[in-house]
């Protein structure tokens, strides 16, 4: 049987080691003054993800829209993923939605804890063809394919699903909190 305590020891320090151990501070910042210019552009920030990445895609886009004021959407309404999956295959639908819903200057954020998922790798190569910024946030082995595509990457050193979610969590709310210029705020 595990010995619980010590699990959630070495458990907490592995978000120790995740969240303070990896020095993105620059590219915190770097990613902080993308989406203030694309908002100063009058464009949009475009997050998409898989699951839990979704999840998180999602939440972090009403963040930045309501809160840092940075106009920011996500594709997680099911009647649009259904569609477009059904009609041009799953490891295309973001691509598709892309296609569609993506306007010139737009900055593209996908998320995959693996790096492997065949539909963000192809809406990778869709957003670099086309000319977006593409931003990812990924984990697992260093060299997946999809960091390889991105502009500007985060790369969480761990292969604990939950530990490499929550931090790409903590660093994209990170970055929305620094455009607010605060960490405390009302809710209204």
């Amino acid at each position: 049987m595990v010995n619980e305590k010590q699990f959630l020891v070495e458990y907490f320090d592995r978000y120790r080691q995740s969240i303070f151990e990896t020095d993105v501070n620059e590219q915190l910042i770097e990613l902080k003054e993308l989406m203030s210019s694309v908002h100063a552009d009058g464009k949009k920030v475009i997050i998409a993800g898989n699951g839990g990445s979704a999840a998180i895609a999602s939440h972090c886009a009403v963040d930045f829209t309501k809160n840092a004021r940075i106009r920011c959407v996500n594709f997680n309404e099911t009647g649009l993923v259904t569609c477009l999956a059904n009609d041009y295959g799953y490891e295309r639908w973001i691509e598709k939605a892309l296609e569609l819903y993506a306007d010139s200057g737009d900055v593209i954020v996908l998320i995959s804890s693996s790096g492997k998922s065949r539909n963000m790798l192809v809406a990778a190569d869709y957003a670099r063809d086309t000319g977006y910024k593409l931003v990812t946030f990924t984990g697992f082995a260093a060299d997946n394919p999809l960091k390889m595509r991105g502009d500007l990457n985060f790369w969480v050193d761990s292969r604990a699903y939950n530990i490499v979610e929550m931090t790409h969590q903590i660093w994209l709310l990170g970055v929305c909190d620094l455009i607010i210029g605060r960490a405390e705020y009302p809710a209204s």
